[in-house]
């Protein structure tokens, strides 16, 4: 039976496990059948942002790209999908893209600008969202796939692009002058992300990986920073000393230490996500420097703009397979069947319990 799961655009604990019956295709359209997706923290950032809250610069959100207004939230997730069935030309039965699809045991998608490399949803209502996520790209066709790294990649592609672009903005601004860089949430796949991106680089700032007590062991023996302490310990740290925040949870409560701690030799503080919903939010003005979005679609177009469409690929194609060189030793994969698998894994994510070191895969 084909499945999807329902949330509630205004309470994202409200989730339900439905049936979904296939609808008929029309034409230019295909039907999927989800052969797995990822679950990570990354997905909580998309359900608290499914409502428009200013990201895509329209009165859009994440809701916007699989459900239709006034109708429950399908949650966007990242993996991989084969064709079922076909009514697009230049699209057959049995080809298998990597992109973006609903929470759902199969999706049908619009496809347009069909090419040997995949095509593009232009469904109406997604053809004002971000284009990066409505690109579908054939597997055969990606030049940085490889078959061992199949399970990492609805795991960890779209987070690690998410942390190399933030590194690549830190080059990009000098630094913003800092010394030192804080992440927290440093267990969190993008930080981690952004973490190995910067230690490529000969010169850099240092990297100070913030996270839970519990954590701190466990994440210095990965090496991915240069010293992992726990929230506790932030006022141990030099406030003299020029430092930049990257919250990659959006905790307010850890924000304010750091600002309050640091002040005016904090140079930027910089949000991803916001993983951590349901944290304590920013309390009146902080010390230091405003705080700015970072967002990953917008910063990707800027450096296709600047480069050109094939040197940004081929300079994260690189990216992505040293990291994947390293990532079995920081992850493990943890893969669930089925539907009441599913809602349980989102609700684990939710709720935080979710192991960090574990990279979850939904076989529908």
């Amino acid at each position: 039976m084909n499945w999807a799961i329902n949330i509630d655009r205004d309470d994202v604990t409200q989730a339900e496990l439905v049936a979904d019956p296939p609808a008929s295709l029309a034409s230019g359209q295909v039907r999927v059948t989800l052969d797995s997706y990822a679950m990570t923290a990354n997905n909580i950032t998309y359900a608290v942002f499914g409502k428009p809250a200013g990201l895509f610069g329209n009165d859009q959100g994440y809701w916007d790209f699989f459900a239709e207004p006034c109708t429950p939230g399908r949650l966007p997730v990242w993996g991989f999908a084969t064709v079922a069935e076909s009514a697009a030309d230049g699209i057959a039965p049995g080809d298998r893209f990597y992109g973006y699809f609903p929470m759902a045991s199969e999706a049908i998608l619009t496809a347009g600008h069909v090419g040997a490399g995949g095509f593009t949803d232009v469904t109406p209502r997604r053809t004002t969202l971000p284009p990066i996520y409505n690109q579908y790209q054939r597997i055969e066709a990606l030049p940085d796939y490889r078959a061992a790294d199949h399970d990492y990649w609805p795991v960890f592609r779209p987070l690690f692009l998410t942390g190399w672009l933030i590194a690549d903005q830190f080059e990009d601004e000098g630094d913003y002058g800092v010394q030192q860089i804080l992440i927290a949430s440093a267990s969190s796949k993008t930080a981690i992300g952004l973490g190995f991106s910067l230690a490529q680089r000969a010169s850099r700032p240092e990297t100070i990986g913030l996270t839970s007590a519990a954590n701190v062991d466990a994440l210095a023996a990965q090496g991915i920073y240069d010293r992992v302490i726990a929230y506790d310990q932030i006022m141990t740290l030099n406030a003299a000393t020029p430092a930049a925040l990257v919250d990659m949870a959006g905790n307010g409560a850890v924000t304010r230490v750091v600002h309050s701690h640091f002040g005016n030799q904090l140079k930027a503080s910089i949000i991803v996500g916001k993983s951590h919903w349901d944290a304590q939010g920013d309390a009146g003005a902080l010390p230091g420097p405003e705080r700015q979005g970072f967002f990953a679609p917008g910063r990707s177009q800027k450096r296709i703009a600047d480069w050109g469409g094939a040197a940004f690929g081929k300079k994260i194609a690189e990216a992505w397979l040293a990291f994947m060189d390293v990532v079995p030793r920081l992850a493990h994969i943890d893969k669930r069947s089925g539907g009441e698998a599913a809602i349980d894994a989102y609700k684990e994510m939710l709720s935080g319990r979710a192991d960090p070191r574990a990279g979850i895969i939904v076989e529908p």
